[in-house]
């Protein structure tokens, strides 16, 4: 029996910080390998240290042999999965509810079973979705979860399923894109478990090699024998053993032909192992904060007594970060996968969702065999020796009992045996056959993409630039390689088409009309009759929003000539037909649409509607319902059934549920169906100021003047905060409500946030400027105002006069305060004038851990150490993910400054406090959020040390600090990430081995920072093509080069003062710190020079 219930459940739960009321542009930064974009999304960067008791509504699910529970609130995410056989949690349960600065848009959480889509991390992972309990004909519960994501308007349902008598939770996913244009997602399940030391992650045995994010690195797996994550494993190290990974790591595998991946816990004998057809689900991944203090410290940032986890992530239609896959318009695309618990099996050889196996040899001519069923069932469990049976049972199985049976194999060879478990009609069900014992190559790693000048063919560009679209790239644009393509030939029609919907995406209709006239006259030149229909669909979809509607449909129907395209263009066609009246051609065009793609929800519902304009009530009543069975979240069927307390109740009163249903509507030309729609969100108070600015739009297209007016002004009343349109049919209503109120200073503010995240900054600068001519007193606009001004328009003066005023408007924002010191950091303000502005608003400076540790960092910069320190012990800290290193290089920086006084005044007192000053600096305090990074580098914490004891007159205790001060990695290195070394390091490590006496040795490491910086300093630097994570806050963009010229400067300088050359160290130190004067390694190298006797 399968029973599922709704229930309140009270979780401890550490609350996350307000988010941000101002829309955030994070154009440039990489996140897990791709866009960090967080926009339309709001950010969240605080979060409570203190934790409070909150309630959730649960969903439970449960049959004879699993529990689980189930959290609509918190993304629909697995909250608990328990084996009731075991009576063990076989998914990592966190018992509390407590989030770290992970997230793409902040909170994240860690435990249970996460759904990363239609990236990773999910940026709704932390918020609410729609929620069905369904209960199936077989006796099964499947509790079904819902989402509507805002960045790409995608659709995804997720269903949890437990049957009677199967000991596994089985999840469906259904993924849809209800635009008519092409999207890209991944699917990643993100099952967490919790870990010890005798914890293993269970991979096939034809996983000979796994990869990093963006297949950037490589490493022969189980056994690494290389490098990997800057860890040295060349002495061969069982990477699949959790006590045996320091680091942070990621790895996951590629082209394994098994159906499973999972891991198992060797003190208890006990696992968890998902199981998917590999070929649409080929992801295999582990993920691990690592065993070190560094993973620790995430450990705790994430639960209070639940301890370590690593997460087995399962791909599906991806196989690596970022991997993703297209979704064409109106697409649906489904699968099943399946995590179970086992249990004394081991490392499971083979594997489905009903049976696993291991086997293993067990001495001279024997082997042990081990199964186990996840229901009851009869098999015949047989050994061969090539076609020769040894061994042979039949017996019944059932998920209670584990078989276990020592086999005599005599001289059969390993490689010569073969496992069949079948039925009683000897239907192979499960079959395990060794992997041949031979040595296969290791893939290479991933190249990274050439720039545009360097490839030699169009074609290659225009895939470049594809790629660079599907895997949502941040440090190359699609756009140069598609326009480099049309330098080279004007008319290419791949490359036309490519930038036509490219303009589309960003709002610029009439620029992609353009281009696509180019593509379709190429195309249809010779042929009028061509193979591909996609620029003919493009091209109507340009027209189409021009409101060109009859070419627009001319062109529809032509792409429907092409059978690739029937259903997005019968689609088309049947929306234009409708909004029409031709109700008649809008029925046969969406049955067209149907006949290719069953699954296009949105033409289900379209079909229900223009059947009861026909007065078909119960054939569209019997169609409803067939699409409310294929899909529960079909909020048209459910409209146009008068299913309106469903409806609402399912939709939470969430303002994007109404949007996207609304703007179906529209779509298809039924303004007035969408105006009901938005007056029902009115109604439930699921609105934003979008809500009536779409509400007006669509009362004016239905002809409703009067009562748009009216609507158009009520809009402008309400307050903008958390306002940010997306969707292009937001730029058709903001033009319209523009036109008929041009005394609205919203409109033109809300469309500036739109066309800024799609990157027309022109046209956002001009929106923008617009809004504050109207409306001066609104603080948000002067500051986008001047992000463009600073990061676009290369115009400072115009960017600080503009921050400025924003701040001035409201001098309650600490996330501007924030962009404000910033940009004075930028513009090179003095340490102590920065300083005296954060000290005049402590309020706000409390809020933000960045603040805070900006003002710690102005303390230590103007040398009152002291209160920096102060300061920075009595405050928790919660870095984001990515960002790690800033606060404990300020916690070691007023140590070692302090302590670099002391030395200079070598009383015993002062030595001794020194000395506590500086061992202080080696280890970690909770208090800042992060531990010690396996491996990171004390050179000039030993180099001091040893200096304090030398002048204590311990001798020993000296030559011991310097002696480990003397590690150090050999080559210097372009130092951009928290886990990368900085150059002073080695410039430490040289004056350990001079103190130690080896003088040569010393030399070349100070030789080595200065040549580095020699042949560094005038290359050309540009984007990593591989980045992963950038740590820096973001706001106001950075010049690479001159990043490099200071990092080369600031090498040269330490190098040339370790070998004497006290002229040039000064000269390139003092041009590094007029460059940058907050770099922390030269502020800290110059008191170092100033203190040290030369």
């Amino acid at each position: 029996m399968v029973k599922a219930w709704r229930e309140k459940v009270m979780i401890p739960t550490y609350l996350p910080g307000e988010p941000e009321k101002n829309p955030i542009f994070l154009e440039k930064r990489v996140y897990q390998g791709s866009s960090g974009v967080v926009y339309p999304y709001p950010v969240i960067e605080s979060i409570s240290n203190e934790k409070t008791d909150v309630e959730y509504d649960a969903i439970w699910i449960e049959n004879e042999y699993i529990k689980v529970m189930i959290l609509p609130q918190l993304g629909g995410r697995v909250q608990m999965a328990y084996d009731k056989i075991k009576e063990r949690h076989f998914i990592y349960y966190n018992h509390v509810i407590k989030p770290a600065l992970v997230g793409l848009a902040g909170p994240w959480i860690s435990g249970g079973i996460e759904f990363n889509w239609p990236q990773h991390h999910r940026p709704s992972t932390y918020m609410p979705v729609d929620s069905k309990i369904e209960e199936n004909a077989d006796g099964s519960v499947t509790v079904w979860v819902n989402e509507r994501e805002r960045m790409f308007s995608q659709k995804g349902m997720a269903g949890f399923t437990l049957r009677p008598g199967k000991a596994y939770l089985e999840i469906k996913g259904v993924l849809y894109n209800p635009t008519p244009m092409p999207q890209t997602f991944l699917w990643w399940a993100n099952p967490a478990v919790a870990v010890n030391d005798d914890y293993q992650s269970v991979f096939p045995a034809d996983v000979n090699a796994v990869f990093d994010h963006g297949k950037r690195a490589v490493s022969s797996f189980p056994i690494a024998t290389g490098t990997y994550y800057k860890m040295d494993y060349s002495a061969g190290v069982d990477i699949s053993n959790y006590k045996n990974i320091k680091v942070p790591t990621s790895y996951m595998a590629v082209n394994s032909k098994y159906n499973f991946e999972g891991g198992y816990e060797n003190d208890t004998r006990a696992g968890m192992l998902h199981v998917a057809n590999h070929h649409v689900s080929p992801g295999k991944k582990q993920w691990t904060w690592g065993n070190g203090d560094f993973g620790q410290a995430w450990d705790r940032n994430l639960t209070d007594e639940d301890g370590p986890y690593i997460e087995l992530m399962a791909g599906v239609y991806t196989e690596n970060q970022p991997d993703f896959t297209w979704l064409m318009p109106f697409e649906e695309k489904s699968f099943t996968q399946y995590f179970l618990p086992y249990r004394e099996l081991g490392i499971v050889k083979n594997a489905s969702k009903d049976l696993l196996m291991n086997i293993d040899r067990a001495g001279e001519g024997k082997v042990r065999l081990k199964v186990f069923a996840t229901s009851e069932q009869d098999v015949v469990i047989t050994l061969y020796n090539g076609e020769e049976s040894l061994y042979s049972e039949t017996l019944t199985m059932s998920p209670v009992m584990v078989y276990d049976k020592e086999i005599t194999s005599g001289d059969a060879e390993w490689s010569n045996l073969r496992v069949v478990i079948s039925d009683a009609k000897g239907k192979e069900l499960l079959v395990w056959e060794p992997e041949p014992d031979e040595i296969r190559p290791i893939p290479d790693a991933a190249e990274a993409a050439l720039r545009p000048e360097e490839i030699k063919t169009v074609e290659q560009l225009y895939l470049t630039g594809l790629h660079l679209e599907q895997y949502r790239h941040t440090t190359f644009n699609p756009v140069d390689y598609y326009e480099e393509g049309l330098r080279r030939d004007p008319i290419d029609v791949r490359c036309n088409n490519a930038l036509g919907l490219w303009y589309i995406r960003k709002g610029r209709f009439d620029k992609g009309e353009k281009y696509l006239r180019t593509a379709v006259k190429v195309l249809m030149k010779r042929n009028p009759n061509p193979y591909d229909g996609e620029p003919l669909f493009n091209l109507g979809l340009a027209l189409k929003l021009q409101g060109k509607t009859d070419e627009a449909y001319d062109r529809f129907y032509k792409s429907t000539w092409n059978g690739g395209w029937q259903d997005a263009g019968y689609m088309a066609c049947a929306q234009i037909s409708n909004g029409q009246g031709r109700l008649e051609d809008a029925l046969y065009e969406v049955d067209r649409s149907l006949i290719r793609n069953w699954h296009n929800h949105k033409a289900r519902a379209l079909k229900t509607h223009i059947l009861m304009l026909m007065g078909k009530k119960e054939e569209a009543e019997k169609f409803a319902a067939e699409s409310l069975a294929i899909d529960p979240f079909n909020f048209g069927c459910l409209y146009e059934l008068g299913k309106y307390a469903e409806m609402r109740e399912m939709m939470r009163k969430d303002a994007n549920d109404y949007d996207q249903l609304a703007l179906d509507y529209c779509a298809a030309g039924a303004y007035t169906d969408a105006a009901k729609i938005w007056g029902m969100a009115i109604e439930e108070t699921a609105v934003t100021p979008m809500t009536r600015y779409y509400m007006a739009w669509s009362l004016h297209e239905s002809g409703n003047i009067v009562e748009a007016e009216a609507m158009y002004k009520e809009a402008v009343t309400i307050s903008p905060e958390y306002c940010f349109p997306t969707r292009i049919e937001a730029i058709l209503a903001l033009n319209v409500a523009m036109k008929y109120n041009p005394s609205d200073a919203r409109a033109p503010y809300y469309l500036g946030n739109l066309y800024y995240d799609k990157r027309q900054y022109d046209l956002a600068i001009a929106l923008w400027t617009k809004s504050s001519e109207l409306d001066p007193t609104f603080p948000t606009v002067w500051r986008n105002l001047a992000l463009a001004a600073y990061n676009k328009l290369n115009d400072k003066d115009k960017a600080l006069e503009m921050m400025v005023r924003a701040f001035e408007l409201d001098r309650t924002d600490a996330r501007v305060l924030m962009e404000l010191d910033q940009l004075y950091k930028r513009l090179g303000s003095s340490h102590a004038d920065r300083l005296a502005l954060l000290e005049k608003y402590p309020s706000l400076v409390s809020r933000r851990d960045n603040l805070l540790l900006e003002q710690i960092t102005l303390l230590n910069f103007t040398g009152d150490y002291e209160k920096a320190k102060t300061l920075l012990d009595a405050h928790t800290f919660h870095p984001w993910e990515g960002g790690e290193g800033k606060v404990p290089a300020q916690y070691q920086f007023s140590r070692v400054e302090m302590a670099k006084r002391l030395i200079a005044n070598p009383t015993k007192e002062n030595l001794a406090e020194a000395i506590r000053l500086l061992e202080e600096c080696l280890v970690y305090p909770h208090n800042l959020g992060e531990g010690k990074l396996h491996g990171a580098l004390e050179n000039d914490f030993m180099y001091l040390l040893g200096k304090a004891h030398e002048l204590n007159g311990d001798k020993d205790k000296a030559m011991e600090c310097w002696k480990a001060g003397m590690i150090a990695r050999e080559e210097p290195t372009a130092a951009l990430y928290y886990n990368d070394a900085a150059p002073d390091k080695l410039f430490y490590a040289g004056l350990c081995c001079k103190a130690m006496g080896n003088t040569d040795k010393a030399k070349g490491r100070f030789n080595r920072l200065v040549v580095y910086g020699e042949n560094h300093i005038f290359e050309d630097q540009k984007p990593d093509y591989f980045a992963v994570s950038l740590p820096d806050l973001l706001v106001w963009d950075g010049d690479l080069n001159e990043t490099n010229r200071v990092h080369c400067l600031y090498m040269m300088a330490l190098g040339h003062f370790g070998l004497g050359n006290y002229d040039k160290a000064e000269k390139f130190l003092t041009e590094a710190e007029r460059i940058n004067p907050n770099h922390v390694g030269i502020l800290s190298s110059r008191s170092f020079f100033n203190l040290s006797e030369k």
